[in-house]
């Protein structure tokens, strides 16, 4: 892969000092929440910047851009509702020198004209940010070319391999000093820590920089800074009392150095090309961030319920009898399952929206056998189409001039599965109309609305390119180089995908009705939680690439990405029953749950390592159908708020300096603590209780204090039996459907199980979401979300607050008929014996008397009786009910 040193604009600006760009102090103007100013550098003549500084309430962009704004800018990454949220600013000061404004949140925004920077004050009158405190911002402005300009300016050679530059160099490059930060984390995808360490040391010593451009990266390493396959300009600073985001909206190739100091962190910024547009996000806490960038980007799509079940695929299941066997092999085993995947083995010749007929005759009959045990199938579309003037895809294609060009305008083609391939211009929108029609079941031959997608390989992967990926002067609609929205291209991709998925649910049946899509990519960009789920790619059968999946993970999602996951039992290689086993618990509790593997591997199916081994895997699988309540429910709040799914510890705990570079442990949202097992023979591990609250164990309900001596870090016995060890935050509550079913179809109308985790006042709070787990028709108010509060020995069960999760009113028809048959009380003083609970049904409805008597946290548990658990009271989860809870040697 190239690196900083092999690339003309990164060693260009990497080291160099900005040209010292000023406002013109004349230029300046203030309207609303506008800042104009124009920028000018004797450095470089001829250069004149456009500058605007915009309040969007707790966010403060920063946009630049030459003066006759010809330059690209990546289209559709911002929502439509972004620009609503611009606020009026406030002049505090005006010089010659300098202009200081005040946020309608508070923070003060000082704009420095000579050299230009811009330094950001929080309401308290800390420092959060500056940026250009090093002068490194650099804008190489649109020339004419010289006989003598240097080498690399307007051509360049990687690996033979020619790079013309009709535009001659545009990069930019900047800084940003986030003060008194020593933690920063995101600018996703790559395989390694999660706080991401320096790569300019005190002592001047140069690694190489964090780069940012998608690439299909064969068999990635489980530690280094290079980038995979997909990317998110996003970074996040963290200290106790601050959270920020640096989001640069800019779809080039990027490299991004963190250097640390006594005054924090500073991260310098460098693009191939585009603008400057930059956004910095002000929390000041964790969850406040995550709204601001939701606020810019949008909210994770609301997923299909069987998507969060366990979806098994491998490249490939060679036929049909292949396929009806391994789902016989999951029925008979009573292993849960609800997705089962085809790659690219299934078409005839990598002829995507086709079947390989001698080996896939019947493809409905095979989706509709699936079905009718509740499940789904998915198949592989990736964007490379083959070069065959009888391939319908390619004739139609080639006819409409739907292809990416050359720079000298034919058709570009590369070679990928297929072979010669041609590539769909996904950056002009009637391609991306024409691609959707290509999922229509009348189009789509052998497809029904069972079957769901997948987009591989759309970097794009190109074999025979420039690292394997088109080359950056192929031209796309109106003239636009790849180089521009290289990184957007998957994105586009995954969008077009979507719709077509959508679109088919459109045609088929009422808007409201419509299925959710369900479309997987591999490449991403900011913006791509509205669209669907991705994985990391190619990892391998080894410890190291299951130990990094969480920190990846855990950027993602604090990057705003959460529907995520690894390939369980890794892509390369045959793992042994161990890591296999340990993968799939851990895998329990990723927001995206598949196992996959390699054409070459051996066959991996849970049954096939013996009886004791297949156990194992089918208690993780029936932990993972066990939290789908939760899991659910936490979709909704990042559909709504942007919050990750999977969090680290100094997500809910920001104070907690202890746990900020934790990173092989995670909230699965703001109630459960998980602890993995992720190394090789492990009898033990070591867990961080963070904060300084109680805490549960998740399996046998013991009280811990994380105030107590000894037990903020500890070590713990496991074993490959034993399930991941999870701990419940006292002052929280979980629900949970404990029956075992073969898939999220025959578990809907399970009923549920709700635990309440007491704090220290005896009190608790959580929710639930539930609606059909399919359709649009949560739009409509087919939904129900309620709130759970403990309080005072009373327990409460009522509507929530639709609104704030972003819902419409309630439908008053709508009952999903599930009710709560088990409730489990954790941490009643005295423990749990002499007390008892009667149910209040409505506001003052009749009280009855349950049946309440300690007993074990989960069902069918031979653990210890440590708490109060009330027995079939059978309280409907539309409806509005308390539990009174009462110690019989209190009132005595």
């Amino acid at each position: 892969m190239q690196t900083c040193a092999d690339s003309a604009f990164c060693t260009r600006l990497r080291n160099a000092p900005g040209p010292g760009f000023a406002i013109d102090p004349t230029s300046v103007s203030v309207s609303g929440a506008h800042v104009v100013a124009h920028l000018a550098s004797p450095a470089a003549p001829g250069a004149t910047l456009i500058l605007r500084l915009i309040s969007m309430g707790g966010i403060v962009r920063l946009h630049i851009n030459e003066l006759d704004g010809t330059r690209f800018e990546v289209p559709g990454i911002l929502v439509p509702s972004a620009s609503a949220s611009q606020q009026e600013w406030t002049i505090v000061s005006q010089s010659s020198s300098a202009l200081q404004l005040r946020t309608s949140s508070g923070a003060t925004a000082s704009l420095n004209f000579s050299p230009v920077a811009l330094s950001v004050t929080a309401s308290d009158g800390t420092h959060v940010l500056t940026w250009n405190a090093d002068g490194h911002f650099a804008f190489e402005h649109t020339r004419t070319k010289q006989e003598n300009d240097p080498a690399g300016w307007w051509e360049e050679t990687f690996n033979g391999h020619v790079d013309s530059k009709p535009r001659g160099p545009n990069a930019i490059g900047f800084d940003v000093l986030l003060h008194d930060t020593q933690h920063v984390f995101g600018l996703p995808e790559r395989a390694t820590q999660f706080s991401l360490a320096p790569t300019i040391d005190d002592n001047g010593t140069v690694s190489e920089p964090y780069r940012l451009y998608n690439l299909d990266v064969f068999e990635h390493l489980s530690n280094s800074p290079f980038g995979l396959y997909g990317s998110i300009p996003y970074l996040i600073g963290h200290r106790s009392g601050q959270t920020t985001g640096v989001f640069w909206l800019n779809a080039a190739e990027m490299y991004v150095d963190v250097v640390k100091s006594v005054a924090g962190t500073s991260t310098r910024w460098i693009a191939e090309s585009g603008v400057l547009d930059l956004f910095f996000l002000l929390g000041p806490s964790p969850p406040e961030v995550a709204r601001q960038y939701h606020v810019l980007t949008g909210g994770t799509a609301m997923p299909q319920l069987f998507s969060l079940g366990h979806h098994q695929c491998r490249w490939n299941y060679k036929d049909e009898a292949d396929i009806a066997a391994v789902d016989a092999g999951f029925e008979e085993h009573a292993l849960p399952y609800d997705v089962l995947w085809l790659d690219i083995e299934h078409t005839d010749g990598k002829r995507y929206f086709t079947w390989d007929k001698a080996y896939f005759p019947n493809p409905i009959a095979m989706q509709s056998d699936l079905a009718s045990r509740g499940r789904k199938m998915v198949t592989i579309v990736d964007p490379h189409i083959k070069s065959d003037p009888n391939y319908r895809v390619f004739k139609e294609a080639e006819e409409k001039q739907l292809f990416v060009k050359t720079k000298d305008g034919a058709d570009f083609k590369g070679h990928c599965w297929p072979g010669e391939s041609a590539y769909l211009d996904m950056l002009n929108p009637t391609v991306r109309d024409w691609w959707a029609d290509q999922f229509s079941t009348s189009v789509y031959e052998g497809s029904t609305t069972d079957l769901y997608i997948w987009n591989d390989m759309n970097e794009p992967s190109v074999f025979n390119g420039p690292e394997i990926t088109m080359p950056k002067d192929a031209r796309h609609v109106q003239g636009v180089e790849h180089r521009d929205l290289h990184n957007a291209n998957g994105l586009f991709y995954h969008m077009a995908t979507a719709s077509g998925l959508r679109r088919r649910g459109y045609k088929e049946v009422d808007t409201v009705s419509g299925d959710r899509p369900f479309v997987l990519s591999r490449a991403f960009f900011s913006g791509t939680q509205r669209v669907g789920p991705i994985w990391t790619g190619d990892n391998a059968a080894e410890w190291a690439h299951l130990e990094v999946s969480i920190p990846m993970l855990l950027s993602l999602n604090v990057a705003g990405l959460p529907f995520s996951g690894a390939d369980v039992g890794g892509f390369f290689g045959n793992p042994e029953p161990e890591l296999l086993v340990r993968w799939y618990q851990v895998a329990a509790f990723y927001p995206f749950f598949r196992a996959h593997a390699h054409i070459e591997t051996k066959r991996r199916e849970p049954w096939l390592f013996g009886e004791e081994t297949t156990g194992r895997i089918r208690s993780a699988l029936q932990q993972r159908y066990r939290i789908l309540p939760q899991l659910y429910t936490l979709f909704l709040h990042a559909n709504a708020t942007g919050a990750p799914i999977m969090r680290p510890l100094w997500w809910e705990f920001p104070g907690d300096a202890l746990i900020y570079a934790v990173h092989n442990a995670f909230m699965l949202g703001d109630s459960q603590l998980v602890v993995p097992v992720l190394r090789q023979g492990a009898n033990d591990t070591v867990v961080v209780l963070p904060g300084d609250g109680l805490w549960y164990d998740g399996t046998m309900g013991l009280q811990l204090d994380a105030a107590a001596p000894g037990r903020k870090l500890f070590r713990v016995a496991t074993s490959l039996d034993a399930p991941v060890q999870t701990y419940l935050r006292g002052g929280s509550t979980l629900v949970l459907r404990e029956r075992p079913r073969r898939s999220t179809r025959a578990m809907a109308k399970d009923p549920l199980t709700l635990v309440v985790a007491l704090d220290r006042s005896g009190g608790a709070r959580g929710d639930l979401y539930m609606d059909d787990g399919r359709s649009y028709a949560y739009q409509a108010g087919e939904f129900v979300y309620a709130q759970i509060t403990m309080k005072g020995g009373v327990l409460e069960w009522g509507p929530g607050d639709h609104a704030q999760m972003g819902l419409p009113p309630p439908a008053p028809g709508y009952d999903p008929e599930v009710y709560v048959d088990r409730v489990v009380v954790l941490g009643l003083e005295g423990g749990p014996q002499d007390w008892s609970a009667v149910a209040v049904a409505g506001a003052v409805g009749p009280r009855v008397a349950l049946d309440a008597a300690p007993g074990p946290v989960q069902v069918a548990s031979e653990g210890p009786s440590l708490a109060l658990v009330v027995r079939r009271p059978h309280l409907p989860v539309r409806g509005t009910w308390s539990i009174e809870f009462r110690s019989e040697r209190a009132s005595s």
